[in-house]
C-alpha cells in the first residue's frame, strides 16, 4: 500500500459517510497525487451512487458539461469547484495545474460502469434543446445561420458548412455548439433523405477564398488555454457520435439492438484537407467526395494529445500498420492514392467536388434510401457497437486528460507550431 493509500480514510462501504470522510481528506489532501490516488477508490466503490444521485437515479440525462459542474457541488473535492476552474480558465495552458485531470477521472470511471456509462452516452446523443427549439423553422425556411456553422436545404440533401475562416475551419470552443446544433438540425429534418458535412471558405493569406474541410483543433487556443479538457468529450460523445449513431430518443436505448436512433446517411466533401479532428470526421461518414489535391493527416504525435476517436476506427478502414504510422508517426495519406481511397470513396477535381456531391444525392436519394438506418445499425453492430464505444471512451477520458495537461503538450506546440507566436 502507497504512502498515499494509507493517508486516505478507508471506504466504509456507506455513500454518505464516505462522501464526508473523503471530503475532509480532499479538502486537506497534502499532494494532489494522494487526492487522486483517493478519487479513484472512492469512484471505484461509489461511482454509481454518485450518477445515480446526479441524474435522479437515471431519470434525468445530463450531459458531460454540466455532470462535472455537478458533482463539484454534491461531492465536494470529487472534481475541481468552478471557482477553481474560472482560475484556471484565465491561464496559458503551460500554467495550468491540470485540475481538469479530475474531470477525466470521474468520467473514466462513470463510463467503465455498464450501467452509468451507457446512460452518459444516451445523454449525449439526444437532440440539444437548441436544435429541438429551432426544427420548424428550418423545415420552414430551409435555412439557419448559426455563427459558426450553416445548415441548407438543397433539395433532398441537408447541407451543413462549417465554418471558422480565421484559422481553416479549424475547431475550438466557439465552433462545438453550433456544430453539434446544425447536425441535430439536419438529422432531425424530415424533408431530407440525406445530410452533406462541408467546410466553408477561408480567409487565411494562403488559402484566401478557398473551402477548406476542416484543420482539427484549434492548436493556437489550445496553448493558450481556451479548450478545457471536457470539450473533447462534448465532441466524440456529442457530434462526431451523432454523425455515426444518429440522434437518441428519451424513451428508448440508442444500443443497436434497440433500434432506438433517428439517423440519416452522411456524406463528407473533403476539399483542401481534413487534418485531425477533420480526418475523424471523415471516419463516421457514409461516404466521403474528396478533391483530388485534397489530403488526411492525423497528427496527433506533434501535438501530444489521442485523435479523438481514430485509434478505434482507422483501423477498420487501412489496417492496423497504416493506423499507426497515422496515428504515432504523422503519415500523411492523399486522397487520391491507394492508402487514401481507402478512406475516400470518390475523388473528383478540385473545381467539380460540389458537382460529385450533387450527383451522389441524386444517386442516393433517387430510388428511395428506406433502408439506410436498418443498413447503418447492422454494419455498426457488427464493427463498433455502441458497448464498445463506451469502453474505448472510458480508456479516452482518463489519457485524453493526461495529455492535454502534459510539458510534451506544450513542447510539441511551441516545436512544430511555433505557438508563442501566435495571437488568438
Amino acid at each position: 500500500m502507497s504512502e498515499a493509500d494509507k493517508a486516505a480514510p478507508p471506504i466504509s462501504g456507506d455513500y454518505r459517510r464516505d462522501v464526508q470522510s473523503f471530503g475532509q481528506f480532499w479538502a486537506q489532501a497534502p499532494a494532489m497525487d494522494a487526492a487522486r490516488v483517493a478519487r479513484e477508490r472512492f469512484l471505484g466503490a461509489h461511482v454509481e451512487s454518485v450518477y445515480r444521485a446526479l441524474t435522479n437515479d437515471l431519470h434525468s440525462f445530463v450531459r458531460v458539461e454540466k455532470l462535472v459542474h455537478d458533482a463539484a457541488r454534491a461531492v465536494p473535492g470529487l472534481v475541481p469547484s468552478a471557482e477553481a476552474l474560472a482560475a484556471e480558465n484565465v491561464l496559458d495552458q503551460k500554467a495550468k495545474r491540470g485540475l481538469e485531470i479530475d474531470h477525466g477521472i470521474f468520467l473514466a470511471q462513470v463510463l467503465a460502469n455498464p450501467i452509468t456509462g451507457a446512460h452518459l452516452c444516451h445523454a449525449m446523443l439526444l437532440p440539444r434543446p437548441e436544435a429541438l427549439a429551432r426544427r420548424d423553422e428550418f423545415r420552414a425556411s430551409g435555412k439557419i445561420e448559426l455563427a459558426t456553422a450553416t445548415i441548407e436545404r438543397h433539395g433532398r440533401a441537408a447541407i451543413v458548412t462549417l465554418r471558422n475562416p480565421r484559422f481553416l475551419n479549424a475547431e475550438d470552443g466557439t465552433t462545438l455548439d453550433d456544430s453539434e446544433i446544425a447536425i441535430d438540425i439536419a438529422t432531425l429534418d424530415p424533408e431530407t433523405a440525406v445530410a452533406v458535412l462541408r467546410g466553408g471558405v477561408v480567409d487565411h493569406p494562403k488559402y484566401r477564398g478557398k473551402p477548406i474541410f476542416s484543420a482539427g483543433i484549434n492548436l493556437t487556443h489550445l496553448y493558450r488555454g481556451k479548450i478545457p479538457f471536457v470539450w473533447y468529450m462534448q465532441r466524440d460523445m456529442g457530434l462526431v457520435n451523432k454523425i455515426f449513431r444518429g440522434l437518441a430518443r428519451v424513451d428508448i436505448s440508442p444500443d443497436e439492438l434497440y433500434g432506438g436512433t433517428i439517423e440519416k446517411p452522411w456524406i463528407a466533401q473533403v476539399d483542401g484537407f481534413a487534418i485531425g479532428g477533420g480526418c475523424q470526421l471523415l471516419l463516421a461518414m457514409d461516404y466521403i467526395v474528396a478533391a483530388s489535391d485534397a489530403y488526411m493527416t492525423l497528427p496527433a504525435r506533434k501535438e501530444g494529445i489521442i485523435p479523438g476517436a481514430a485509434n478505434l476506427r482507422l483501423p477498420r478502414f487501412v489496417g492496423d500498420r497504416i493506423a499507426r504510422q497515422a496515428i504515432l508517426y504523422g503519415r500523411r495519406l492523399d486522397c487520391d492514392t491507394p492508402e487514401g481511397r481507402l478512406i475516400c470513396d470518390e475523388i473528383a477535381p478540385p473545381d467539380g467536388v460540389g458537382a460529385a456531391v450533387e450527383r451522389v444525392v441524386e444517386d442516393l436519394t433517387s430510388s428511395g434510401i428506406v433502408s439506410a438506418a436498418g443498413n447503418r445499425r447492422a454494419l455498426r453492430v457488427a464493427q463498433e457497437p455502441l458497448d464498445l464505444f463506451r469502453r474505448y471512451m472510458a480508456v479516452y477520458a482518463r489519457e485524453q486528460a493526461q495529455c492535454h495537461f502534459s510539458p510534451a503538450l506544450i513542447d510539441n506546440l511551441e516545436r512544430y507550431w511555433n505557438a508563442a507566436q501566435r495571437n488568438l
